[in-house]
């Protein structure tokens, strides 16, 4: 466990990727290959269940605390973690005891089957032989998160540093199914149980956004304009029957899109799609939030594969029967891919669609409408452009939709991390629903140093009252958000989700009562 404390402070210490990546290097060089196979686990979703009720924990530590009720909750609202509460309300430990991460993790794994006086003789007896550390670890081993900004791509990038070593290959391995007891650290590392040539994507090639007239861009005729859609990137791969789906954030998600996989299982051929993963119904784009709904999931079922259904804008064939097609013109490889989509009768593939246009002004209106289909813009693309690997000027631009903007009032603010941890800068801000404010967004960046600190003093001097570590404010800050979309959301109190709010400048012209109407801000979902 020493080793594994250390990682842990050493990750809640810094918010720089490199400082993390070398944490974790530093880990994986000094615990032993059990522990390592462990870590993999508890921060790529295969930890187990929890094997201890979280209210019989808190009522165990109150009770060697000697502490009442209300004093416990008070502590847990401002510490706003329940893992860290118990470990500092807890005496100090009256033994040592020295054991692995592999140890503890089986442990617990054993304790599922225990009655309950008998998971707190193992609890209470573990908090007597654990510094402050070590117990918020172990009580995070039952049951919390990690809260410490560590992505599934970070641990992928700190293995590949320390194996030297293909992240996607890694990402193909790990990210699969395993257990823990059948397959080693050294095995899953190196990718012995999964052949990873067949997953392997390539670099997305990105574009810029548009930065000049399009007049300068030159002949029409030299360009291929296509709209820009809000959903997934990703890579479609087909090879010697194996079928990889891959998101641009280098996530391997084939699993949460199984009626795609079962699309491309169904066609012929090897080959590379990089196209647009949307949540479509009868033919029409629906709202992000939509798809949002089936991100992140172990398993997908047939009622929401039914009612959120996914299909592929696609827009670029990248590899076709082994061959690499990236350096070949952009029209040559769109005329394969019609050829090889056309020769599939499977419509949730299908062709991003080409808009005809005579002139860079008539563009320009198409762009205007691109709302209207759930679109957020245009993509321009020479024709003899290759496929590159990130972005390269002047080959591919973006020409995105100006974004939308309502003004809203904060009503809830809590402090940021890392510098800004002194600072309230998190902020959630609320809009009219007749007599009442409901909230719609939460907003973390735009606005200046000076700003931060303004709005800070006034969260100080006038909050109402305090949840954990969020203060209500009075409503009287009004902020102009921008957003890129919005859509219908059950889980928000405003029944609308935005998407990409941020904070695009501060108000004092205006008051809350000039602040704009939910019935109004419906109006703009198509």
């Amino acid at each position: 466990m020493k080793f594994f404390a250390e990682l842990i402070e050493a990750l809640e210490t810094t918010n720089k990727t490199n400082a993390k990546i070398d944490a974790i290097v530093d880990y994986l060089n000094r615990a032993p290959d059990s522990d390592k196979l462990w870590f993999i686990a508890l921060f790529t979703g295969k930890r187990p269940k929890r094997p201890v009720n979280t209210a019989l924990m808190r009522q165990w530590a109150t009770d060697i605390a000697e502490l009442p009720d209300w004093l416990f909750q008070e502590s847990y609202n401002s510490v706003g973690d329940l893992g860290e509460t118990i470990a500092l309300i807890l005496p100090p430990p009256a033994e040592r005891i020295d054991k692995s991460l592999t140890e503890w993790m089986n442990d617990l794994l054993e304790l599922r089957s225990a009655t309950d006086d008998e998971k707190r003789g193992y609890v209470t007896t573990a908090w007597r032989g654990l510094n402050y550390t070590e117990r918020l670890i172990f009580n995070k081993l039952i049951g919390g998160s990690f809260r410490i900004g560590v992505s599934q791509k970070l641990i992928i990038n700190a293995l590949a540093k320390y194996s030297d070593q293909e992240p996607s290959a890694l990402m193909h391995g790990i990210m699969g199914k395993w257990e823990i007891g059948e397959v080693s650290f050294d095995e899953l590392v190196g990718g012995h149980h999964i052949n990873a040539d067949n997953s392997k994507p390539y670099p997305f090639c990105l574009a810029y956004p548009v930065e000049k007239s399009l007049e300068d861009l030159g002949l029409t005729a030299e360009w291929q304009i296509e709209y820009k859609w809000d959903g997934i990137r990703g890579q479609l791969i087909r090879r010697n029957g194996e079928i990889f789906i891959w998101s641009r954030g280098e996530e391997l998600v084939t699993d949460q899109f199984p009626e795609l996989a079962g699309s491309l299982q169904q066609m012929e051929g090897d080959f590379v799609i990089d196209g647009e993963i949307l949540a479509m119904r009868d033919g029409e784009v629906l709202n992000f939030t939509e798809l949002q709904k089936r991100l992140n999931r172990k398993t997908v079922s047939a009622k929401m594969m039914k009612e959120i259904p996914v299909h592929v804008f696609a827009y670029d064939l990248i590899e076709q029967e082994g061959e690499d097609l990236r350096e070949q013109p952009l029209a040559e490889r769109r005329r394969r891919l019609e050829q090889l989509l056309n020769d599939d009768t499977d419509n949730r593939i299908e062709l991003s669609e080409i808009i005809p246009f005579n002139d860079w002004e008539e563009l320009t209106s198409v762009r205007e409408n691109a709302r209207n289909i759930n679109s957020e813009g245009l993509m321009l693309k020479r024709k003899d452009s290759p496929y590159h690997a990130g972005r390269k000027k002047g080959d591919w631009w973006k020409w995105k939709l100006d974004p939308l903007t309502i003004d809203a009032v904060l009503i809830y603010a809590q402090k940021g991390a890392g510098r800004r941890s002194s600072y309230y800068t998190d902020y959630t801000f609320a809009v009219k629903n007749g007599e009442e404010l409901v909230t719609i967004a939460k907003a973390y960046s735009g606005l200046t140093d000076k700003e931060i600190m303004q709005v800070d003093k006034f969260v100080k001097a006038n909050s109402l009252e305090k949840f954990g570590p969020v203060r209500t404010v009075k409503a009287e800050l009004v902020f102009e958000i921008a957003f890129e979309g919005i859509g219908f959301s059950n889980r928000h109190k405003s029944g609308v989700a935005l998407r990409f709010p941020r904070i695009v400048r501060w108000r004092h012209d205006k008051t809350v009562d000039e602040i704009d109407e939910l019935s109004e801000i419906k109006k703009l979902i198509t």
